[in-house]
């Protein structure tokens, strides 16, 4: 048999149709509507927060807090310094192409470098940040180190 527009259907047993809850004794979900009998639960509008535990101290608050949460932080995305000697003396290294090369993820957060390991090129690289031993080590390479905004 041919298939076209006028004898297309889906799959036998593909598509099912809804139960309508709440309508009738002679309904698969009569009365309750399968929300049980009383209390918050079930009642219509009824949303649950998340971490609610039925009024008893969530889990959330009952657990110590310990330290200091600097919520203004600024995260980077670090690299070590010796990570860069893939690129060839005399390139310009920028976030772009760190993300670009694979050595970042995240192309929206700003690259720290920090100094661990050893330069054997001669770079210039652009960061946002950079921590005082990789600045010493890029520039003892005979690099240079350019400070991005």
């Amino acid at each position: 048999m041919a298939v076209n527009l006028s004898n297309l259907r889906p799959p036998r047993g593909s598509r099912h149709r809804k139960v309508r809850v709440g309508r009738g004794i002679g309904s698969k979900m009569p009365k309750t509507a399968g929300a049980g009998n009383k209390g918050q639960k079930s009642r219509k509008g009824f949303s649950r927060r998340p971490g609610f535990e039925g009024g008893q101290m969530p889990l959330h608050r009952r657990i110590p807090k310990r330290g200091f949460h600097n919520i203004f932080r600024t995260e980077f995305a670090v690299l070590n310094v010796d990570r860069l000697n893939v690129f060839s003396a005399g390139e310009v290294v920028t976030p772009e192409l760190l993300v670009e090369r694979g050595l970042v993820r995240q192309a929206s957060l700003p690259v720290k470098i920090l100094g661990e390991g050893d330069l054997k090129a001669a770079l210039t690289v652009r960061a946002h940040a950079f921590s005082q031993s990789a600045e010493e080590k890029i520039t003892s390479a005979g690099g240079r180190v350019e400070r991005l905004p």
